[in-house]
């Protein structure tokens, strides 16, 4: 028979027991949770697209806010206007916080405005962890081109370049056909805004819409320094001070009905999170926060500030939980409001 000396030892030793059980279950600390593994950051882009640069100036900076220092990795993933890395990231990418994505803002809108009997992702359900930029779009053509002004695009045919469907190039073209009656013809089908600049500069379209402003001014900076190219409009819910210097327009001044004024709001209205950066549906928690500040506090950091002005990138950033919220109301919008936004963007 056991003493009661021996019996309390007995339960110590199995409390202890328990104890050591429990803290092998438990969660690791947010400093050990990614030490010695790397995070798969997937751009939905081609390489050297403004998308890309932008991914790969954050990649360079974002180990040193994420406890544990892990290895980002950036991956390269184009297709369907960026929709393929969302539907990659929302069905196959793993759930644990190792793979994050930079996607177009219209892959996050497209199913909403995509007639399609089931998207392929829901936008909802991806976890954002913030935004780099608000950004504004610009409709331009090369400086060889008659167009030099939008007024002139009413009045005289011009062949602009596009990427894939869902691509902003291709949907803000179709999209001003209709509300402004620009007299523009498509040529869709190119990989990037890369491949449209060479196609502009061999004479084969005279331009393109929905090109970041940001974009152009890192990938073409001796375009605007050399007025190699005409600004023919900007695209944005509030005017950008620096293009409103140049004298460009505001697209409001071309749209000719307030209900089509109403659905190109509720498109371009994608550009307050200009360049968005989410995580799979089902990461838990934990990894989402770490991701989370890590991209804040990036945004903030004076050597990756100094690193995005050598690259000429803007930085305008929003916070995960905002873009979270923005999505949400854009998703929650009026039926007669989307079913006009998805006619403009028809081809």
């Amino acid at each position: 028979m056991l003493s009661q000396h021996s019996i309390l030892r007995t339960g110590l030793t199995v409390t202890a027991s328990a104890m050591v059980t429990w803290l092998m279950a438990a969660p690791a600390p947010a400093a050990d949770f990614y030490a010695g593994k790397s995070i798969d950051f997937l751009i939905g882009g081609d390489v050297g697209g403004g998308y890309d640069i932008y991914a790969r100036v954050i990649a360079r900076h974002l180990n040193r806010f994420i406890p544990g220092n892990p290895t980002i990795v950036p991956k390269n993933q184009p297709g369907a206007g960026s929709g393929r890395t969302a539907s990659f990231l929302y069905s196959v990418a793993p759930k644990d916080g190792t793979a994050i994505g930079a996607v177009f803002p219209g892959a996050i809108i497209g199913p909403l405005l995509d007639d399609r009997a089931q998207a392929l992702y829901e936008p909802i359900k991806f976890q954002y962890l913030g935004s780099a930029d608000s950004a504004t779009r610009v409709c331009i053509s090369h400086q060889r081109s008659r167009i030099k002004s939008f007024d002139d695009a009413l009045e005289h045919k011009a062949i602009m370049g596009a990427s894939a469907a869902g691509g902003s190039t291709r949907d803000y073209i179709n999209m001003f056909k209709k509300a402004t009656g620009a007299l523009f013809d498509l040529v869709a089908g190119y990989k990037g805004t890369a491949d449209i600049f060479l196609a502009m500069e061999r004479g084969e379209v005279d331009g393109m819409c929905g090109l970041d402003w940001a974009s152009l001014k890192s990938q073409r900076p001796d375009w605007i320094r050399n007025k190699t190219t005409n600004i023919l409009a900007q695209i944005n819910l509030e005017p950008d001070a620096e293009l409103t210097r140049l004298g460009v327009p505001q697209i409001w001044k071309f749209i000719r009905s307030a209900n089509d004024k109403k659905a190109v709001e509720l498109i371009i209205g994608q550009q307050v999170f200009g360049r968005p950066y989410l995580a799979p549906p089902g990461v838990p928690a934990e990894p989402i926060k770490i991701l989370r500040a890590a991209l804040t506090a990036t945004m903030q950091d004076k050597d990756f500030l100094a690193d995005a002005e050598r690259t000429r990138i803007d930085v305008v950033p929003s916070s995960g939980e905002r873009v979270q919220q923005l999505v949400q109301q854009l998703y929650a919008a009026p039926k007669a409001t989307v079913e006009r936004a998805k006619d403009l963007v028809k081809p």
